[in-house]
């Protein structure tokens, strides 16, 4: 599909801000999935091409704190496996889906991060006691890995709060992990994607190089500050993109609402 330039500029500058965001604390995809939604991606491009470019921004942020001694590979090679395959059976999922119920569901999703985000626990430096074992890791990962390739905005942050949470790992561990993971369930909702062909090379691969900028950035910044500080900009960003898609006069979650009130 044609985009004019100044939108594909927009798109661009989206993916680079989600790439730093997404790996500080998760939860850039709440930033470029409806952004590309709001220049008229059609839902399933949408999220093909959304996992195109995160998924070059995750595995910058990956290498980063990996190459800085922060990743367990071995420890966490099963979660990774089972997130790899949840997001598999949701982006198989998704795409059995019609279109239009995307489009409504999707502010409801962003509302119900949003009010996870403020009532969620607070995150700390130092590591825990892990509360969950292998087993345990291994479906709260296949869990989340589903609802990355079903839906995807704030995977980063669900694993970065069960690894914190649950796991026991320090904040910068915890998103360090996180990155692992995420890549993960995006190199298999991405291969989902590919072989439906819902994927829009040129404006991916436009925005991927944004990503790897602003995950590269993103993992430096947490490595430094930690990632505490994002949650309120998350609650922020959630609230204001739920806004923007619900303004559109066509989305079937406000003609839903509507109608009720009408």
């Amino acid at each position: 599909m044609d985009l004019a330039p100044d939108i594909i500029a927009f798109l661009i500058a989206a993916a680079f801000v989600a790439g730093f965001i997404d790996a500080l604390a998760g939860g850039g995809g709440l930033i470029t999935l409806p952004a590309l939604l709001a220049a008229g991606v059609p839902p399933l491009a949408a999220l093909g091409t959304n996992k195109l470019q995160s998924s070059f921004g995750t595995a910058t942020a990956f290498f980063t704190f990996a190459r800085a001694g922060h990743v367990d590979v071995r420890r966490f090679a099963l979660p990774a496996l089972a997130s790899f395959l949840g997001s598999a059976t949701g982006a198989f999922t998704v795409q059995r889906i019609d279109p239009s119920f995307l489009a409504g569901f999707i502010p409801l999703l962003l509302i119900a991060m949003a009010i996870y985000f403020l009532a969620g626990p607070k995150m700390r430096d130092e590591d825990r006691h892990t509360r969950i074992g292998a087993a345990g890791l291994f479906l709260f990962s296949a869990g989340i890995g589903f609802y990355d390739g079903f839906f995807g905005p704030g995977t980063g942050s669900f694993f970065t709060t069960m690894l914190v949470a649950l796991a026991g790992l320090g904040v910068v561990r915890g998103v360090a992990h996180t990155k692992m993971l995420n890549l993960a369930s995006n190199l298999a909702g991405l291969s989902a994607m590919i072989v439906g062909g819902h994927v829009l090379w040129l404006l991916g691969l436009a925005m991927a190089g944004a990503s790897i900028a602003g995950g590269k950035a993103g993992a430096h910044a947490a490595m430094r500050f930690g990632a505490r500080a994002v949650r309120p900009l998350l609650v922020c960003m959630c609230l204001a993109l739920t806004v923007k898609l619900l303004a559109d006069p066509a989305n079937p979650l406000r003609m839903e609402i509507a109608a009720l009130l009408g």
